[in-house]
């Protein structure tokens, strides 16, 4: 018989991510469907003499919605998430172009 965590992880991927539709719905005459992205992880380890564990987390990110309306069907981005996501990308983008500054000028 294995452990738990060995169990977990035979029967789930030990990690993913993937985007989620919620189900649609009707706001003031327009329809909407929830968009989301979803990763996970799991982890364990250990012997047979001194045991083992494991763990796992996850988190889920509304990125936007598909909205329908008159004007037909566009793809609403939330504006929290891509501060979020806009934040490090920055970031990344300011310590780059400060290296490249300071290679050329040598």
């Amino acid at each position: 018989m294995s452990s738990l965590p060995i169990r977990i992880a035979d029967t789930l991927k030990q990690f993913g991510a993937q985007v989620a539709y919620g189900e649609e719905r009707e706001v003031e005459g327009t329809t909407l469907v929830p968009v989301a992205l979803v990763a996970f992880g799991f982890g364990g380890g250990g012997d047979d003499s001194e045991g083992g564990g494991g763990g796992g987390g996850g988190y889920v990110v509304p990125v936007g919605a598909y909205v329908g309306d008159s004007l037909g069907v566009r793809f609403q981005p939330n504006p929290i998430a891509l501060v979020a996501v806009s934040i490090p990308l920055v970031w990344v983008s300011g310590k780059a172009l400060a290296r490249i500054v300071k290679a050329l000028k040598r």
